[in-house]
C-alpha cells in the first residue's frame, strides 16, 4: 500500500468477504498489530490466521477503543443486534466503512449515532481472489484523506469505483455485485449449447469454462474497448459473425441483460428501503 495506512482498524465480522479484505490488507502492507477482529463465530482457521499475523481477535469489547477505521462486515440482518455493542467504536473522528448489502448511510447513522464519516461499499465475489470491484458512496463528512484511506483498504481486494449519489449503489449492485452470477450462468448456457451440438457434456463445460476464463484475462490485460476486442475476433461472414447476428439482434442479449439489470436494481431498492 503506497497511501497512508490507518493507525488502527477494527473489523466487525470476518466471513468470506471480511476475511478476503483482511488478507488483502495484510498482503499489501498493513501491520497485523494495528488490526482487531471481532467475530464471535470465529473458526479455528481464523484463530490460527490471526495468531500468525499478530491480529488481535475477540478481545473484551470494553477494552476495544475507537479506531481510526471501523469496518462493518457482519451479515446485514445482524446489524441491529450488534449496534449497541459497537456503537462506541464509531466515534465522531472515526471512518466507518460498511460492506453490508442493503444498509443505507441513513440506516448506519441511525444505529451508530456518533458516526460522522460513513462510506457504503459494495464489493463483489471476485474480491475473494483479489480481482473484485467495489462501488462506493460516502456521506458528506468523509474527508479527502478518509476517502483515500478507504481506497487504500478496498484496493486490497481489487478495483474501486465511486458514485456521488448513494442511490446509484443499487445500480452498482445490479451490475457488478450480481454480475459474477450472470457470467457463471453464461458458462452454463454455453456448455449446454455445445452439448446440444453433439459435444460430450463434460467436454462442453471445460471448453466453455476455459473460454470465459481466457476472454476475461484478455480483457483484463488489454487496454482496448470490449467492442474492439469483439471486432478483432469476428471475421466478416465467418462463424463468429453468424453467432453474433443472433446475439446482437433486436431481441438478443443486450435487451435481455438490460431487463435483468433493471430487475436486480429494483430488488436492491426494495431490500434497502
Amino acid at each position: 500500500m503506497s497511501a497512508p495506512l490507518p493507525s488502527s482498524l477494527v473489523l466487525i465480522g470476518c466471513g468470506k468477504m471480511g476475511g478476503a479484505m483482511l488478507e488483502g490488507w495484510l498482503r499489501n502492507g498493513l501491520p497485523g498489530d494495528r488490526i482487531t477482529v471481532i467475530d464471535p463465530n470465529a473458526n479455528m482457521g481464523l484463530v490460527a490466521f490471526c495468531e500468525r499475523h499478530d491480529v488481535t481477535l475477540n478481545p473484551p469489547m470494553s477494552q476495544v477503543e475507537a479506531p481510526e477505521v471501523l469496518v462493518l462486515g457482519v451479515k446485514p440482518q445482524m446489524l441491529d443486534a450488534a449496534a449497541d455493542d459497537i456503537a462506541h467504536l464509531a466515534a465522531p473522528g472515526a471512518l466507518v466503512l460498511s460492506i453490508l448489502a442493503g444498509k443505507t448511510l441513513a440506516n448506519l447513522k441511525a444505529r451508530l449515532p456518533q458516526a460522522r464519516a460513513l462510506i457504503r461499499a459494495m464489493p463483489n465475489l471476485p474480491a475473494s481472489v483479489g480481482r473484485g470491484v467495489t462501488g462506493c458512496a460516502g456521506s458528506p463528512e468523509v474527508s479527502d484523506a478518509q476517502r483515500e484511506l478507504a481506497n487504500t483498504l478496498l484496493r486490497g481486494v481489487g478495483r474501486v469505483e465511486w458514485v456521488e449519489n448513494e442511490d446509484l449503489i443499487d445500480a452498482v449492485t445490479a451490475v457488478s455485485g450480481s454480475g459474477p452470477a450472470y457470467v457463471f450462468y453464461l458458462v452454463e448456457c454455453l456448455a449446454k449449447a455445445g452439448a446440444a451440438q453433439g459435444l460430450p457434456p463434460d467436454l462442453a463445460e471445460r471448453l466453455a469454462r476455459a473460454t470465459i476464463e481466457g476472454a476475461g484475462e484478455l480483457l483484463h490485460r488489454s487496454d482496448l474497448p470490449p467492442s474492439t476486442l469483439r471486432e478483432n475476433v469476428t471475421s466478416p461472414g465467418g462463424t463468429t459473425a453468424a453467432a453474433l447476428s443472433v446475439l446482437m439482434a433486436g431481441d438478443g442479449l443486450e435487451p435481455l441483460l438490460r431487463d435483468a439489470v433493471a430487475a436486480a436494481r429494483k430488488r436492491a431498492e426494495e431490500l434497502s428501503g
